[in-house]
């Protein structure tokens, strides 16, 4: 099952939405009567990178379904059980915080945030994202960075409702 699974999510963007709704309901029952083990979410990275629309839609009807048999309760004590905290490192990424506020959002959006209160603890006390290098040598790199950041800084008061816009849109799954 394992298997199948990996070979489903790889091409879920083939499927269209009732056949990936149902192959979404079937995992979810596999998972929830334990026909199939729970190390299968190693397999999902969920990042706005690694994701496709049609991989978030079959990971939010497979977390909604488990949720509606487990209940609220149990999914919860499933996902903080240790031994399978590897498996779950994908779905909850620690590597960038841009990446875990996207598991945020995404979580919060369907209903199921009540998964993510340790990640928004450690989202908290996360170091800050390392700045992008534009260029190889360290010199062209700081010259770069610094004119471009006092171009950014004139710009800011001018576009910052694009800004805003903009932030309102990578919010929404």
């Amino acid at each position: 099952f394992v298997e199948t699974f990996q070979e489903q999510f790889e091409q879920i963007h083939r499927l269209e939405t009732n056949k990936l709704r149902n192959v979404a309901c079937c995992y979810a029952h596999m998972l929830y009567t334990d026909a199939m083990p729970w190390t299968v979410f190693s397999l999902v990275r969920l990042t706005e990178a690694d994701t496709t629309s049609s991989s978030r839609v079959f990971i939010k009807i497979l977390l909604q379904e488990i949720a509606s048999q487990m209940g609220q309760k149990k999914m919860k004590e499933r996902f903080a059980d240790k031994t399978l905290q590897v498996c779950f490192d994908g779905l909850f990424p620690r590597d960038d915080p841009r990446n875990t506020r996207f598991s945020i959002n995404y979580f919060t959006a369907i209903g199921l945030g009540y998964l993510t209160e340790e990640l928004r603890e450690w989202l908290k006390t996360a170091p800050p994202p390392a700045p992008l290098l534009t260029g190889l040598d360290g010199g062209s790199s700081s010259s770069s960075s610094s004119s471009s950041s006092s171009d950014s800084s004139s710009d800011s008061s001018s576009s910052s409702s694009e800004d805003e816009g903009k932030k309102k849109k990578e919010a929404a799954p």
